[in-house]
């Protein structure tokens, strides 16, 4: 894998992952130059992770770095690529980094037609904008798209996240929604599944909701990544008919808002179940059968 050269680093702008990944890619020995900083709390940033840097306004960020990394919301990058071009900011030869999930190379086309060398890196993990993020970057993958066929390109991103101590994984351009919408789904969606979940635990008198969850939660997680559809248990996976029938009536009664989120997984389940082998055709049959009970119940509310 190419090692690329020492290099003078532009970061727009120093935010959760900006000022991280600067801070990372400083510690592999390039120079941070300039960032860009708006809000107090990202001034506050720069000033922890990037001590001396300078903020500038980014166009004068981009024109002084060899590699500028755009880390800004998903939104916001297409138009800032459009102005730093219009601004004559880019120059042929640099290097130009979005922190993106949702996009790959294809929106930093403008700066490709400029001359520069497009690559999308998306650290895999959530930012706290902190020291510790550094540390936790060990531990994380990071998503490396750019130009098909373009090798030396690849190399050059694959070079960088090692350096910023990531694993660099290959997402091709093409695949690059349905990468983030995978992320997405599971990332985010966990959040507001163990949120409901904490939420009924406290409706039906339970204290400390989180730690009561916190083991099993923790122990289904590794079950999964280690074992896939082999780690399902419970009544749906089990066929039990009964507790979901139970379960379904409770929380059309108790918790209305959170009863077609528990139908419409228990119905994934039930499928991941028939499909690997663990529940009975007819099992899944009665299953999808009360489910279909409930919602068409649901929806003539």
């Amino acid at each position: 894998m190419m090692r690329p050269a020492r290099l003078a680093v532009g970061v727009v702008s120093a935010g959760r992952v900006g000022s991280v990944l600067g801070a990372a890619l400083s510690r592999a020995g390039h120079t941070v130059i300039a960032a860009s900083a708006i809000s107090a709390a990202s001034v506050r940033r720069a000033e922890a992770l990037l001590p001396g840097v300078p903020l500038l306004p980014p166009d004068e960020v981009v024109r002084a770095a060899d590699l500028i990394l755009l880390a800004v919301p998903d939104d916001e990058l297409s138009g800032l690529v459009r102005g730093l071009v219009a601004t004559d900011s880019l120059r042929p030869g640099q290097i130009v980094v979005h922190t993106s999930g949702a996009h790959g190379v294809g929106i930093l086309r403008p700066a490709t037609e400029a001359g520069a060398l497009p690559l999308a890196l998306h650290p895999v993990m959530t930012f706290a904008g902190r020291e510790e993020d550094l540390q936790r970057m060990a531990a994380c993958s990071v998503g490396v798209t750019a130009e098909t066929g373009d090798e030396a390109a690849w190399n050059v991103g694959e070079a960088l996240v090692v350096e910023m101590g990531g694993e660099p994984v290959r997402v091709p351009e093409e695949a690059r929604a349905l990468y983030h919408a995978a992320l997405a789904h599971g990332a985010n969606h966990l959040v507001t599944l163990v949120a409901d979940c904490a939420e009924l635990l406290r409706t039906a008198g339970v204290g400390n909701a989180e730690r009561v969850l916190g083991p099993l939660l923790s122990a289904a997680l590794d079950n999964v990544l280690r074992q896939g559809d082999r780690a399902l248990t419970g009544p749906v996976a089990r066929g039990d008919s009964g507790t979901v029938r139970t379960h379904l009536e409770v929380l059309a009664d108790e918790a209305p808002e959170v009863m077609p989120c528990y139908a419409t997984l228990a119905r994934r389940t039930a499928a991941r179940a028939s499909a690997s082998g663990q529940l009975a055709e007819a099992a899944a049959t009665e299953i999808g059968a009360l489910l279909d009970e409930f919602a068409e119940g649901h929806d003539a509310q």
